[in-house]
């Protein structure tokens, strides 16, 4: 058995690749240089660095090993088009050009579909790695207060809305009024231009999009998250249960606890 995986930042892209050997898999690894970690390389039976503008070079390196099913993991940020010096090969440029938009949707859509064109179909890490779910239920020692609940409840609507926009994942929220929603800074930089608003005690909600494809841009938080929130001195984070992934859940916890942050599982309310 093997899998492939598509590295982007962060350390998704490595929990995955191990938790793929340990159940037996061979893992190929295309791992975009400059932001996926070096790590790969300990935990890839295979692995080949890739400029981000070469899908020519992408679609390739899967082929060529015989990977048929493989993962979109990490981030790579939207804003690498407007800002990087990445020179797109012809296929990308191609793709780009053929896009109706510039959303997150339209741009892994096209990508999924050009590597199923050459046979390799990519699968959600929801069904891959189950365990990687973030479950429903206060995770923190410390529960939200009456008061936090609301902005919970109130911010989780509205998050669902920018979702369905395709905008972004992430709303920083207090007192019922909405601080910062995230666009193409992400969601680190979102939480810190909201936080500065509240002063502190900011709720910040991440979810994942009503039309959500799980095989891809799944929401994920890791330690960053909690050092930007702890930066504005952010409260609460609400991240949807069963539908994103929080990296490192049990050490995750122990340090939202140790920076006086609460974790949320949360589903909404059926009308959300």
């Amino acid at each position: 058995m093997q899998i492939g995986i598509i590295a982007g930042t962060g350390e998704l892209p490595v929990i995955i690749a191990r938790d793929a050997q340990e159940r037996g898999y061979s893992v190929v690894t295309v791992a975009l240089e400059g932001l996926a970690s070096e790590a790969m390389n300990q935990v890839s039976n295979h692995i080949s660095w890739v400029n981000v503008g070469k899908l020519g070079d992408l679609i390739e390196t899967l082929t060529k090993a015989k990977v048929t099913q493989a993962i979109l993991a990490g981030k790579v940020p939207k804003s690498l088009i407007y800002k990087s010096k990445v020179i797109p090969d012809f296929r990308a440029v191609k793709l780009l050009f053929s896009l109706k938009d510039k959303s997150d949707d339209s741009i892994l859509n096209a990508i999924t579909d050009e590597l199923e064109k050459e046979g390799v179909s990519i699968i959600d890490t929801a069904s891959f790695s189950p365990n990687l779910l973030t479950p429903e239920g206060t995770l923190t020692k410390t529960k939200p207060t009456d008061d936090e609940w609301k902005d919970i409840k109130f911010g989780w609507r509205i998050a669902r809305e920018i979702g369905k926009l395709d905008i972004g994942q992430t709303i920083v929220v207090k007192g019922r009024a909405v601080m910062a929603i995230e666009a193409i800074e992400g969601t680190d930089e979102a939480i810190i231009r909201g936080g500065k608003w509240c002063e502190e005690g900011a709720v910040v909600i991440k979810v994942s999009k009503p039309q959500q494809n799980m095989k891809l841009d799944v929401p994920v938080v890791g330690t960053d998250t909690l050092k930007s929130m702890s930066s504005v001195k952010a409260r609460i984070l609400a991240i949807e249960a069963g539908r994103s992934i929080i990296i490192n859940r049990d050490g995750f916890v122990k340090e939202a606890e140790e920076k006086g942050i609460t974790v949320v599982g949360y589903k909404g309310n059926p009308d959300n």
